[in-house]
């Protein structure tokens, strides 16, 4: 038996607004909508419990709305402290009786605490954005392995972690990595996050994009549709990418190739879209302009050394909402858009097109 408690969101009052707004999405929707008619008749998931890590967003509420559908027992938390949309977790609690567990902002203790609520819904089935349920589960709760039957991890961070744990025979049940299908790295990570990286950035700082010097570091999926978007916008676009193959398709697409120690020196915006750990650090901060701004699009903000960065700079501010400006004390400043946690989730919108619904 699950023993979670119903929520930890918000304000249920904002439910209203959330309701609206997954209405919305789920008109961009129309092969989840099949699907959830189907599910309504079939009830394929009946008797099934599942935790989902996933984005509380208008799009992952709708993904809800179609397992309780098929009859999933489901309860869901936030895969990120800071792309939670507060009206979308209160509508899934007070509208559609979904167990939510969000609340955008929250610190780092919360955050892993409504991980620890998914994980105590004793889940048949799991979903994650980071591989972080299924962490939980086998570093704090190896008793409740027997009873999983499946994973899902739905992006590139998680795949790499869980190929890591199964080359080290420690992976104990099969894990669906949605995040290889090809649909999910064309319609997802090219255009929905090209677009609503974009997106984050511009409401973020309300900086003009044209004409200024954007670095993409990575030329993968998602860095490919940044690239794409930026130049749209009539930003003079500049790839950085260790993959020679990939650094020559940048090239042979039209864009500046360089080294990030080159990129740096001249950049105006930079965006970080790699997965891996510290693509911007230390020596590359202290050669940008003053002003730049350093954002990342990739999962988890390990790809900015911002640890360097505090350390670099005499002072600290809030410039805007979700942007913090860093000053070291040659007065060069550099601020730092989402508090580099992966802006087109934070300060943005996320874009789903209608074939990928």
């Amino acid at each position: 038996m699950a023993t979670t408690k119903r929520h930890d969101v918000k304000d249920l009052a904002l439910a209203p607004e959330g309701v609206r707004r997954i209405q919305w999405a789920d008109r961009q929707m129309p092969v989840l909508q099949a699907i959830r008619e189907r599910f309504e008749q079939e009830k394929p998931l009946e008797g099934y419990r599942i935790s989902a890590c996933l984005h509380v967003t208008t799009e992952t509420a709708n993904l809800m709305r179609t397992l309780k559908a098929g009859g999933a027992d489901v309860v869901l938390c936030a895969s990120n402290p800071l792309s939670t949309q507060d009206d979308v977790a209160a509508a899934l609690v007070e509208e559609y009786d979904i167990p939510t567990f969000a609340i955008k902002g929250e610190d780092n203790d919360t955050y892993y605490s409504h991980i620890m609520a998914a994980v105590d819904h004793k889940p048949q089935l799991t979903m994650d954005d980071g591989a972080d349920v299924i962490s939980v589960l086998h570093s704090e709760r190896r008793d409740q392995l027997a009873d999983i039957i499946a994973g899902m991890e739905e992006t590139t961070t998680g795949v790499i972690r869980l190929k890591a744990m199964e080359a080290d025979k420690a992976l104990e049940f099969p894990v669906i990595a949605v995040n290889e299908a090809r649909t999910k790295h064309f319609f997802d990570n090219r255009y929905g996050t090209g677009q609503s990286t974009l997106d984050g950035i511009i409401r973020a700082t309300n900086v003009l994009i044209a004409g200024g010097k954007f670095v993409v570091a990575g030329y993968g999926w998602v860095g490919r549709g940044v690239a794409m978007r930026a130049k749209g916008l009539g930003a003079h676009v500049i790839v950085t990418e260790v993959d020679p193959m990939r650094a020559l398709e940048a090239l042979m697409d039209g864009f500046e190739v360089l080294p990030m120690a080159e990129a740096a020196k001249v950049g105006n915006i930079f965006s970080t879209a790699t997965g891996d750990k510290h693509v911007i650090a230390k020596e590359h901060f202290e050669v940008m302009k003053d002003g730049a701004i350093v954002c990342n699009t990739g999962h988890f903000n390990v790809e900015i050394d911002i640890p360097a960065l505090q350390e670099l700079a005499s002072e600290t501010r809030e410039a805007r909402n979700f942007v913090e400006e860093f000053t070291p004390p040659r007065r060069a400043r550099h601020a730092t858009s989402s508090r580099s946690s992966r802006c087109q989730m934070v300060a943005g919108s996320t874009f789903l097109p209608r074939a990928a619904s």
